[in-house]
């Protein structure tokens, strides 16, 4: 089991020594350019930090390590939470990082992504040598799919057991700016062509109010086990920073999850980063409507959204 666990520290280690990619950082709060490091000691001193990403770009990835890494050098108290991983899997994610089970079996049981190896496992490997708590956040993917075809009634069904894997609190305006900057992304997609008839209208803004529900059942939870693990996980004595990392849809502009952990964080210093691929590091100056987007952009060459 030793052999196991320095096994563990050692990818880390080795992980760590290749995370340099070129990036630069945008302070929106005083619109200029900062350094990295500047950075992650202002954010180092937050009760939250969302790492809003884009899930298909390497580049990404290695900035995420680089700030897990960043943030191991000025706190000790972390406690990491991933969108990728749902609760139902938490406690074969216990015992991997406890040295219980072997990376083999925690992945058998834990759906991990299909791009966990290159992109994922990084991170938690970072985070197990370091002895930081990790938590799976987000809701049962098979649950999410219920409810966007049947709504939020879907969950009624559900055992004791199952329903401590998604939030019960729950709020879903749609009359807010998350939902008309949902709506849209919806509409990017079209089921057909065509003005659609009034009846056709109709049926599909049902239709995305229905997806919509799935997407706060996400935010919700994904809120609500990065407050628990603020709130239940004190690492020596002290509350944990707590690092999330998802879908920068998630988290862009503190809408979505963001701000629902500061409903149920009131209080509490949140601090919202997105990560940004661009193909040209050098021409960048952000738009007025991209400043309001994070509170520290991280621009990295990579793919396009």
């Amino acid at each position: 089991m030793r052999a196991f666990a320095l096994s563990v520290v050692f990818t880390a280690t080795v992980a760590a020594q290749a995370t340099y990619v070129p990036e630069r950082v945008f302070d929106t709060a005083h619109r200029e350019f900062t350094d990295f490091e500047m950075m992650l000691a202002d954010v180092g001193k937050a009760d939250v930090i969302f790492v809003g990403e884009q899930h298909d770009d390497p580049n990404t990835h290695r900035v995420e390590l680089a700030l897990l890494e960043g943030v191991a050098r000025r706190r000790e108290a972390v406690a990491v939470g991933l969108e990728m991983f749902e609760r139902d899997v938490q406690e074969p994610l216990d015992h991997f990082q406890m040295g219980h089970i072997e990376e083999a079996e925690f992945l058998k049981d834990a759906r991990p992504w299909p791009n966990y190896k290159t992109d994922y496992k990084p991170l938690v490997d970072f985070a197990v040598g370091r002895k930081w708590p990790l938590f799976a956040s987000n809701v049962p993917r098979l649950m999410a799919s219920e409810v966007s075809k049947s709504g939020f009634d879907a969950l009624k069904t559900k055992s004791t057991e199952e329903s401590k894997w998604y939030a019960h609190d729950r709020r879903c305006p749609t009359d807010d700016g998350y939902f008309k900057r949902f709506a849209a992304a919806m509409a990017e997609h079209p089921a057909d062509t065509g003005p659609p008839s009034a009846a056709a209208a109709a049926k599909n803004r049902e239709s995305v109010e229905r997806f919509y529900e799935a997407q706060c059942l996400k935010d919700e939870t994904m809120s609500e086990s990065i407050a628990q693990a603020y709130a239940t996980g004190t690492i020596g004595g002290k509350r944990p920073l707590v690092v999330h990392f998802n879908g920068a849809f998630h988290s862009d502009f503190s809408e979505g999850t963001a701000d629902r952990a500061k409903r149920r964080l009131p209080g509490k210093r949140i601090v919202v980063l997105s990560i940004v691929p661009v193909q040209n590091l050098d021409t960048l100056a952000p738009a007025k409507d991209q400043r309001k987007r994070a509170d520290y952009l991280i621009y990295t060459i990579g793919k396009q959204q």
